[in-house]
């Protein structure tokens, strides 16, 4: 695991500016480069292929990687540069060239899509982005969505299987009072999608018959909303014991909201986030989490790209890669015996 002093090394900037921009620490001035300098380093650091790399023949393919994010909210959560940094380094190894395509004036440049021999699409799009998208490139892969599982491949991640795993695991602590802080995404601009992790948090609770919709609270995926919303939590009353964060973005912002408050992480609450961004294990406690291997998604995306285009197939392919729930000290010795 990467260091802050190698991140700092590799920067060109101070042990303790790592640390803070890290730690989404909103009084430090910095610009927005070195930001998502750090950022880009710490994954970057942190990166492990999962499979041995052979010598492979260099591609002369010419891919377009569409970006769902602004590089301003990459910054503030940084689960699509991981993805996109995994993009760009298959494409490197390969000798595939890479454009990359962000939205103008509200609109992706479809024109510029029509000279490409495939594209990456990573990120949420709806019905009205995919059909624009089909107008400009024959072959597409989407990451981190799948919008039409009979026309085009797509690598996702099971948020559903995910999810159940973290209830499991606090359930088996004794938390009978668990708490939900996700977000809200859109596609074609304006049409709210609800989040996976959100539904199943709902059912599986249900199911266990103590589901509570007042312990449910919905912003965006970042640290400024996660602080939000936990001091709202905070100031209801009525604590909930332990808490499922659908991002480490926001758990950051949550973490910070209850050492304010004086609440001790894990003592009096249990937090576990999602992503396992490099950042969480620098935090204070070291942030418990959900595993996404965002890079190797990334890698297995521009594959199957390659391999659409040199082997003819027509059958879709959706690949669901597996996560994983590490456990570290803002959820460990926590047990609660009748929550």
């Amino acid at each position: 695991m990467a260091t802050l002093k190698e991140i700092a090394e590799k920067v060109g900037v101070s042990v303790a500016t790592v640390s803070r921009v890290l730690n989404y620490d909103t009084t430090l001035s910095v610009s927005d480069e070195t930001r998502k300098r750090i950022f880009e380093v710490a994954q970057e650091l942190n990166y492990k292929t999962l499979r041995e790399r052979s010598q492979q023949a260099r591609e002369s393919f010419r891919f377009g990687l569409i970006h769902w994010y602004s590089e301003h909210q990459e910054i503030d959560d940084p689960y699509y540069m991981a993805i996109r940094l995994g993009v760009e380094k298959e494409c490197f190894d390969r000798g595939i060239e890479l454009v990359k395509l962000f939205k103008q004036n509200g609109a992706y440049p479809i024109e510029r899509m029509k000279g490409l021999d495939g594209i990456i699409a990573v990120g949420k799009f709806g019905p009205n982005e995919v059909s624009a998208f089909a107008e400009g490139a024959k072959q597409i892969v989407f990451v981190d969505c799948s919008p039409d599982e009979q026309r085009f491949d797509s690598v996702v991640i099971d948020l559903r299987q995910a999810t159940i795993a973290v209830l499991d695991y606090l359930l088996q602590l004794g938390h009978t009072k668990i708490g939900y802080i996700g977000g809200r995404e859109y596609v074609d601009g304006e049409t709210p999608i609800r989040d996976e992790r959100e539904t199943a948090f709902d059912e599986y609770l249900y199911v266990k018959g103590i589901h509570d919709s007042r312990h449910v609270w919905i912003g965006s995926f970042t640290a400024e909303d996660g602080y939000r919303l936990m001091k709202e939590a905070i100031g209801k009353g009525d604590l909930p014991t332990a808490f499922f964060i659908a991002s480490d973005s926001m758990a950051i912002g949550a973490l910070r909201a209850l050492h304010e408050a004086g609440i001790a992480v894990p003592e009096e609450v249990a937090v576990v986030g999602f992503n396992d961004l490099p950042t969480a294990a620098f935090l204070h406690p070291p942030l418990s989490t959900v595993k996404v291997y965002t890079e190797f998604m990334g890698e297995t995306a521009v594959e199957m790209l390659v391999e659409r285009l040199t082997t003819n197939r027509t059958i879709c392919k959706k690949v669901v890669v597996p996560t994983e729930l590490v456990i570290r000290a803002s959820s460990e010795g926590c047990e609660k015996g009748s929550g």
